[in-house]
Protein backbone atom coordinates (compact mmCIF):
# COMPACT_ATOMS: atom_id res chain seq x y z
CA UNK A 1 0.00 0.00 0.00
CA UNK A 2 1.48 3.09 -1.06
CA UNK A 3 1.34 5.55 1.95
CA UNK A 4 1.20 9.83 0.99
CA UNK A 5 2.88 12.35 2.97
CA UNK A 6 2.26 15.74 2.49
CA UNK A 7 4.18 17.01 5.83
CA UNK A 8 8.50 16.97 5.37
CA UNK A 9 8.90 16.36 9.44
CA UNK A 10 6.71 13.43 8.65
CA UNK A 11 8.53 12.14 5.51
CA UNK A 12 11.55 12.70 7.31
CA UNK A 13 10.45 10.70 10.26
CA UNK A 14 9.29 7.97 8.10
CA UNK A 15 12.14 7.30 6.23
CA UNK A 16 14.68 7.41 9.46
CA UNK A 17 12.06 4.68 10.57
CA UNK A 18 13.03 2.49 7.52
CA UNK A 19 16.96 3.08 8.47
CA UNK A 20 16.82 2.19 11.58
CA UNK A 21 15.15 -0.99 10.33
CA UNK A 22 18.36 -1.77 8.21
CA UNK A 23 16.58 -0.57 4.98
CA UNK A 24 17.84 1.23 2.11
CA UNK A 25 15.48 4.07 0.69
CA UNK A 26 15.48 4.77 -3.16
CA UNK A 27 14.36 8.23 -4.23
CA UNK A 28 12.97 9.58 -7.22
CA UNK A 29 12.10 12.98 -7.98
CA UNK A 30 9.37 14.38 -9.77
CA UNK A 31 7.13 17.01 -10.45
CA UNK A 32 3.99 14.49 -11.15
CA UNK A 33 2.02 14.10 -14.52
CA UNK A 34 4.12 10.77 -14.18
CA UNK A 35 4.70 8.66 -17.32
CA UNK A 36 6.69 5.48 -18.08
CA UNK A 37 9.98 7.50 -17.69
CA UNK A 38 9.40 8.21 -14.20
CA UNK A 39 8.20 5.00 -13.39
CA UNK A 40 11.19 2.75 -14.67
CA UNK A 41 12.93 4.93 -12.28
CA UNK A 42 10.78 3.34 -9.55
CA UNK A 43 12.26 -0.09 -10.80
CA UNK A 44 15.84 1.07 -11.15
CA UNK A 45 16.13 2.27 -7.48
CA UNK A 46 14.96 -1.74 -6.65
CA UNK A 47 17.79 -3.09 -9.01
CA UNK A 48 20.28 -0.77 -7.60
CA UNK A 49 19.46 -2.24 -3.83
CA UNK A 50 16.54 -0.10 -2.18
CA UNK A 51 14.35 -1.46 0.43
CA UNK A 52 11.96 1.53 0.01
CA UNK A 53 11.44 3.67 -2.46
CA UNK A 54 9.60 7.40 -2.07
CA UNK A 55 8.54 8.93 -4.62
CA UNK A 56 8.45 12.97 -4.36
CA UNK A 57 5.85 14.81 -6.27
CA UNK A 58 6.02 18.39 -6.07
CA UNK A 59 5.70 21.38 -8.87
CA UNK A 60 8.95 23.49 -8.15
CA UNK A 61 8.21 27.49 -8.24
CA UNK A 62 11.77 28.02 -7.42
CA UNK A 63 12.90 26.12 -11.19
CA UNK A 64 10.08 28.34 -13.12
CA UNK A 65 10.56 31.58 -14.14
CA UNK A 66 8.31 34.42 -14.57
CA UNK A 67 7.00 34.01 -18.02
CA UNK A 68 7.18 30.17 -18.11
CA UNK A 69 4.47 27.61 -17.72
CA UNK A 70 4.31 27.22 -13.41
CA UNK A 71 0.86 27.78 -13.30
CA UNK A 72 -0.35 25.25 -16.03
CA UNK A 73 2.13 22.50 -15.25
CA UNK A 74 0.13 19.24 -15.51
CA UNK A 75 -1.08 18.44 -11.75
CA UNK A 76 -2.87 14.98 -12.22
CA UNK A 77 -1.88 13.49 -8.42
CA UNK A 78 -5.26 11.16 -8.16
CA UNK A 79 -3.61 9.21 -11.62
CA UNK A 80 -0.06 9.89 -10.22
CA UNK A 81 -0.81 7.79 -7.19
CA UNK A 82 -2.78 5.24 -8.82
CA UNK A 83 0.35 4.38 -10.77
CA UNK A 84 2.62 4.61 -7.97
CA UNK A 85 0.23 2.11 -5.83
CA UNK A 86 0.39 -0.01 -9.00
CA UNK A 87 3.97 -0.23 -8.94
CA UNK A 88 4.47 -0.47 -5.72
CA UNK A 89 5.88 2.88 -4.88
CA UNK A 90 5.93 2.83 -0.98
CA UNK A 91 5.59 6.55 -0.24
CA UNK A 92 4.37 9.35 -1.95
CA UNK A 93 5.78 12.77 -0.56
CA UNK A 94 3.23 15.16 -1.84
CA UNK A 95 3.73 18.68 -0.32
CA UNK A 96 2.38 22.52 -0.69
CA UNK A 97 4.84 25.12 -1.54
CA UNK A 98 4.57 26.47 2.20
CA UNK A 99 5.74 23.69 3.34
CA UNK A 100 8.52 23.04 1.29
CA UNK A 101 9.31 27.16 1.37
CA UNK A 102 7.96 28.60 4.80
CA UNK A 103 7.69 32.22 5.51
CA UNK A 104 11.03 33.62 6.19
CA UNK A 105 13.21 30.83 4.07
CA UNK A 106 16.57 32.18 2.93
CA UNK A 107 18.48 29.16 2.09
CA UNK A 108 19.50 27.90 -1.17
CA UNK A 109 21.86 26.04 -2.98
CA UNK A 110 24.25 26.54 -6.13
CA UNK A 111 26.24 24.88 -8.40
CA UNK A 112 28.59 26.78 -10.58
CA UNK A 113 30.54 26.68 -13.63
CA UNK A 114 29.90 25.43 -17.20
CA UNK A 115 27.74 22.56 -16.06
CA UNK A 116 25.05 25.34 -15.05
CA UNK A 117 26.05 28.07 -17.45
CA UNK A 118 25.83 26.56 -20.73
CA UNK A 119 22.68 25.26 -22.35
CA UNK A 120 19.16 25.36 -20.26
CA UNK A 121 21.40 27.57 -17.52
CA UNK A 122 21.81 30.26 -20.39
CA UNK A 123 17.99 30.23 -21.35
CA UNK A 124 16.12 29.91 -17.69
CA UNK A 125 18.45 32.19 -15.29
CA UNK A 126 18.03 30.79 -11.84
CA UNK A 127 16.48 27.55 -12.99
CA UNK A 128 19.23 25.13 -11.70
CA UNK A 129 19.45 26.89 -8.32
CA UNK A 130 15.73 26.25 -7.66
CA UNK A 131 16.93 22.69 -9.06
CA UNK A 132 19.36 22.15 -6.88
CA UNK A 133 17.82 24.34 -3.88
CA UNK A 134 15.04 22.11 -3.69
CA UNK A 135 16.49 18.46 -4.21
CA UNK A 136 18.87 18.83 -1.49
CA UNK A 137 16.12 19.96 0.72
CA UNK A 138 14.41 16.09 -0.49
CA UNK A 139 18.20 14.86 0.32
CA UNK A 140 18.24 15.97 3.32
CA UNK A 141 14.49 14.97 4.73
CA UNK A 142 14.38 11.46 2.64
CA UNK A 143 18.23 10.32 3.73
CA UNK A 144 18.26 8.55 0.62
CA UNK A 145 20.99 5.71 0.11
CA UNK A 146 20.05 5.62 -3.97
CA UNK A 147 18.59 8.38 -6.23
CA UNK A 148 17.62 7.81 -9.85
CA UNK A 149 16.71 10.38 -12.37
CA UNK A 150 16.45 10.17 -16.44
CA UNK A 151 18.62 11.58 -18.47
CA UNK A 152 16.23 13.35 -20.56
CA UNK A 153 16.97 16.39 -18.56
CA UNK A 154 20.88 15.44 -18.83
CA UNK A 155 21.91 18.75 -17.72
CA UNK A 156 19.76 18.63 -14.27
CA UNK A 157 21.14 15.16 -13.71
CA UNK A 158 24.96 16.33 -14.54
CA UNK A 159 24.23 19.32 -12.43
CA UNK A 160 23.07 17.00 -9.10
CA UNK A 161 25.30 14.63 -9.71
CA UNK A 162 28.19 17.63 -9.66
CA UNK A 163 26.43 18.88 -6.06
CA UNK A 164 26.10 15.43 -4.50
CA UNK A 165 30.13 15.03 -5.68
CA UNK A 166 30.94 18.59 -4.23
CA UNK A 167 29.59 18.46 -1.04
CA UNK A 168 30.17 14.42 -0.41
CA UNK A 169 26.35 13.49 0.09
CA UNK A 170 26.17 9.89 0.61
CA UNK A 171 24.19 8.81 -2.34
CA UNK A 172 24.65 6.82 -5.46
CA UNK A 173 23.41 8.56 -8.24
CA UNK A 174 21.85 6.86 -10.80
CA UNK A 175 21.08 8.23 -14.42
CA UNK A 176 18.64 6.64 -16.53
CA UNK A 177 18.51 6.63 -20.39
CA UNK A 178 15.60 8.70 -21.70
CA UNK A 179 12.65 6.63 -21.98
CA UNK A 180 10.57 7.21 -25.66
CA UNK A 181 7.52 6.43 -27.33
CA UNK A 182 7.50 3.94 -30.14
CA UNK A 183 8.51 6.64 -32.56
CA UNK A 184 11.44 8.04 -30.78
CA UNK A 185 9.58 11.23 -29.03
CA UNK A 186 11.20 11.56 -25.92
CA UNK A 187 8.85 10.99 -22.80
CA UNK A 188 7.69 13.86 -21.30
CA UNK A 189 4.81 15.34 -18.95
CA UNK A 190 5.22 18.67 -21.42
CA UNK A 191 4.22 16.04 -24.55
CA UNK A 192 0.18 16.33 -23.20
CA UNK A 193 0.41 20.38 -24.38
CA UNK A 194 0.86 19.53 -27.85
CA UNK A 195 -1.84 18.84 -30.61
CA UNK A 196 -2.18 16.38 -33.02
CA UNK A 197 -0.52 18.18 -35.44
CA UNK A 198 2.53 19.51 -33.27
CA UNK A 199 3.21 15.77 -31.68
CA UNK A 200 3.86 14.90 -35.32
CA UNK A 201 5.94 17.86 -35.58
CA UNK A 202 8.00 17.32 -32.58
CA UNK A 203 9.16 13.72 -34.00
CA UNK A 204 11.72 16.04 -35.58
CA UNK A 205 14.04 16.05 -32.99
CA UNK A 206 14.28 12.22 -32.82
CA UNK A 207 15.06 12.54 -36.39
CA UNK A 208 17.60 14.55 -36.05
CA UNK A 209 19.51 13.10 -32.95
CA UNK A 210 19.13 9.46 -35.36
CA UNK A 211 21.02 11.70 -38.35
CA UNK A 212 23.59 12.67 -35.69
CA UNK A 213 24.41 9.37 -34.85
CA UNK A 214 24.58 7.79 -38.65
CA UNK A 215 27.11 10.25 -39.38
CA UNK A 216 29.09 9.59 -36.11
CA UNK A 217 28.95 5.65 -37.07
CA UNK A 218 30.14 6.71 -40.48
CA UNK A 219 33.29 8.89 -38.84
CA UNK A 220 31.91 12.30 -38.43
CA UNK A 221 33.73 13.44 -35.15
CA UNK A 222 33.16 17.62 -35.19
CA UNK A 223 30.92 18.80 -33.08
CA UNK A 224 29.58 21.73 -35.11
CA UNK A 225 28.80 19.45 -37.98
CA UNK A 226 27.03 17.28 -35.58
CA UNK A 227 24.67 19.72 -34.44
CA UNK A 228 23.99 21.03 -37.79
CA UNK A 229 22.66 17.83 -39.16
CA UNK A 230 20.51 17.90 -35.83
CA UNK A 231 19.31 21.44 -35.93
CA UNK A 232 18.15 21.25 -39.93
CA UNK A 233 15.90 18.90 -39.20
CA UNK A 234 14.42 20.71 -36.16
CA UNK A 235 14.36 24.29 -38.02
CA UNK A 236 12.24 22.52 -40.52
CA UNK A 237 9.53 21.53 -38.07
CA UNK A 238 9.57 23.57 -34.86
CA UNK A 239 8.37 27.87 -34.47
CA UNK A 240 11.62 28.48 -32.57
CA UNK A 241 15.00 26.97 -31.45
CA UNK A 242 16.89 27.83 -28.11
CA UNK A 243 20.10 25.76 -28.74
CA UNK A 244 21.00 22.99 -30.71
CA UNK A 245 24.90 22.42 -29.12
CA UNK A 246 27.52 19.79 -29.13
CA UNK A 247 28.82 19.99 -25.57
CA UNK A 248 31.56 17.96 -23.75
CA UNK A 249 29.35 15.52 -22.42
CA UNK A 250 30.68 15.86 -18.66
CA UNK A 251 31.42 19.46 -18.34
CA UNK A 252 29.01 20.62 -20.48
CA UNK A 253 31.24 22.97 -21.57
CA UNK A 254 30.97 23.97 -25.64
CA UNK A 255 33.56 21.60 -27.91
CA UNK A 256 36.75 23.39 -29.65
CA UNK A 257 38.12 20.27 -31.47
CA UNK A 258 36.17 17.02 -32.70
CA UNK A 259 35.50 14.26 -29.57
CA UNK A 260 34.56 10.31 -29.30
CA UNK A 261 32.25 11.19 -26.95
CA UNK A 262 29.97 14.17 -27.11
CA UNK A 263 26.63 15.46 -25.63
CA UNK A 264 24.48 16.50 -28.33
CA UNK A 265 21.34 18.89 -26.74
CA UNK A 266 17.90 20.41 -28.23
CA UNK A 267 15.49 22.93 -26.78
CA UNK A 268 12.72 24.12 -29.00
CA UNK A 269 9.72 25.49 -29.04
CA UNK A 270 6.39 24.98 -30.77
CA UNK A 271 3.58 27.24 -30.14
CA UNK A 272 3.76 27.69 -26.49
CA UNK A 273 5.03 24.30 -25.60
CA UNK A 274 8.97 24.21 -25.19
CA UNK A 275 10.67 20.29 -25.58
CA UNK A 276 14.50 19.17 -24.93
CA UNK A 277 15.81 16.31 -25.81
CA UNK A 278 19.39 14.78 -26.10
CA UNK A 279 21.85 12.03 -26.94
CA UNK A 280 25.37 11.27 -25.98
CA UNK A 281 27.07 10.04 -28.88
CA UNK A 282 29.79 6.80 -28.15
CA UNK A 283 28.09 6.12 -25.21
CA UNK A 284 23.81 5.99 -26.55
CA UNK A 285 21.78 4.02 -28.64
CA UNK A 286 20.30 6.15 -31.07
CA UNK A 287 16.64 7.10 -30.64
Amino acid sequence: MTRVIHDPTALQAECEAVRRRGGRVGLVPTMGALHDGHLALVGETRRRGATFTALTIFVNPLQFGPNEDFSRYPRTLPGDLRRCQEHGVNLVFAPEPKAMYPDGFATGVSVKGSVTEALEGAFRPGHFEGVTTVVAKLFALVGPSIAAFGRKDYQQWRVLSKMVADLHLPIEMHGMTTVREPDGLAMSSRNRYLSPEQRTKALAIARGLRAAHAAFGAGERDGSALAAIVRAEVEAAFDRIDYVAAADADTLAPLTGPADRLLLAVAAHLGTTRLIDNTVLGEDAAP
